[in-house]
């Protein structure tokens, strides 16, 4: 059974992951950069300062997928108009995306400026790791404005298939960070050690750069030319603008229900105290970075749909959508068990504070049986947003980690006092409630597709 099962979708299974892995590890890229921090301000900055990059990116995260989320509107569109040769249409399309993200990410800056920095020191939180956390913040929600550019010409290469360009970019970009981290973090080359503010301007510098590669790449490739004809810097219009917002908007809000949930989840581990903040910033870190992986796989399964639903090729569609299911469970099965096993280890590569580490260990445990529902959510969102079906999602997304995950995670965690591991059972649950809800979904849309 399972050989013939295999002969189906092995041709499926070739297509999705020569497309997804460059993916994937562009994907990885954005986590690295949060990993690269904590690791670096775990090392060279101390528990107290790793407490505050927890704190900061749990608020940043949430700020950050808003945004991520609507440059995600421009890929099923192009991949669409791809698949029916609609070539125009995608450079219109282009135009259109690279205005409203940059008129986004100066909306998301404000709010981290006006917003987010003066509440920060109302949330309950260790005065200590606030004042550390403010500095930090300030950089990032500078450097939201280079990213959202980055990703409007990621997202439209991406579209069309071209997945390896932004991945050496993340990579180049993955490098740089790490470098400066760590000379501004520890203070090298005459410069003085700015602690968790150095990693801060890192990451701004390497976004900045990120943006300007990525852009210059797409403008002046061969590849691309066909599809530039009609882009326009100043070219804007309701009709398209709208069919980006349709997707984007929806994507946003899936997004930031889940990050804002694990974002809820941190600041409530926040007012146990710094030590159980710190642990959570390490096993959410290594658990955000095997989402990422599937994220790519979800992003692959997104325009391998989209281009499928272009060509009204619908029994491909499904097979395709279905290998992406199954590569992605093998996939998270080997992270969930290497999470088990090496428990104990892992947390080593950001602290060697016993009691963050203690912590951070029984929080892999509970990190491992999440992955698989982790992934399946991931890919079931993907494939439907490939078909322009995002509205019934949002609703499941919210339900599952605002109804079932952080109410669930407040009652074990703070009401019956099972502390950081109650908090992320609840998470756990929501997770299991948001992969069974899309999966029903997929299935009902895709069935419906191919009669």
């Amino acid at each position: 059974m399972l050989t013939s099962l295999y002969n189906k979708y092995k041709p499926y299974y070739a297509d999705n992951l020569r497309l997804a892995m460059p993916i994937v590890v562009s994907q990885i890229g954005h986590t690295l950069v949060h990993l690269a921090d904590s690791v670096i301000v775990g090392h060279f900055a101390g528990t107290i300062q790793l407490a505050a990059v927890s704190l900061v990116n749990s608020l940043f995260m949430l700020i950050l997928v808003l945004g991520m989320g609507i440059a995600y509107g421009l890929t099923p569109l192009i991949a669409q108009e791809n698949g029916r040769k609609n070539y125009d249409e995608c450079g219109k399309l282009l135009s259109n995306s690279l205005i409203i993200n940059f008129l986004i990410s100066l909306l998301l800056y404000g709010f981290v400026h006006l917003g987010t920095l003066l509440i920060i020191d109302h949330i309950g939180q260790s005065p200590e790791v606030v004042a550390y956390a403010k500095p930090y913040l300030g950089y990032l929600g500078i450097s939201i404005i280079p990213l959202m550019i980055f990703q409007t010409f990621k997202q439209f290469a991406e579209g069309l298939g071209f997945t390896k360009q932004a991945m050496f970019v993340s990579i180049w970009g993955n490098v740089i960070n790490i470098i400066l981290g760590i000379i501004f973090v520890k203070g090298m080359f005459g410069i003085a050690p700015m602690g968790v503010k150095g990693v801060g301007l890192s990451t701004l510098i390497d976004r900045t750069l990120m943006a300007v590669a990525m852009s210059v790449y797409v403008m002046r490739s061969k590849h691309f030319k066909i599809y530039i004809e009609k882009f326009r810097i100043g070219f804007i219009d309701k009709v398209r603008a709208f069919k980006i917002a349709k997707i984007g908007a929806p994507v946003a809000l899936q997004y930031s229900f889940e990050i804002s949930a694990f974002s809820g989840a941190a600041i409530l581990i926040g007012t146990i105290g710094a030590v159980e903040q710190a642990a959570h910033q390490v096993a959410i870190n290594l658990a955000a970075v095997t989402y990422m992986m599937a994220s790519g796989i979800a992003s692959a399964a997104t325009i391998k749909t989209g281009n499928n639903f272009g060509k009204s090729n619908f029994t491909d569609l499904r097979r395709s959508a279905i290998a992406s299911y199954h590569v992605i469970l093998v996939f998270m099965s080997t992270t969930a068990l290497f999470f088990i096993l090496a428990n104990t280890i892992l947390p080593y590569i950001y602290t060697e504070d016993i009691a963050v580490i203690n912590i951070a260990a029984q929080l892999l445990i509970i990190a491992g049986f999440f992955q698989l529902f982790d992934g399946t959510q991931v890919v079931g969102l993907g494939v439907l947003r490939g078909i322009g079906d995002v509205n019934i999602p949002t609703i499941i997304t919210f339900i599952a980690y605002w109804v079932v995950g952080i109410p669930l995670g407040y009652l074990l965690g703070i009401t019956l006092g099972f502390g950081v591991n109650g908090i992320w059972y609840g998470l756990t649950f929501g997770l299991l409630t948001a992969s069974i809800l899309l999966f029903f979904r997929f299935q009902n849309k895709t069935r419906l597709l191919t009669k």
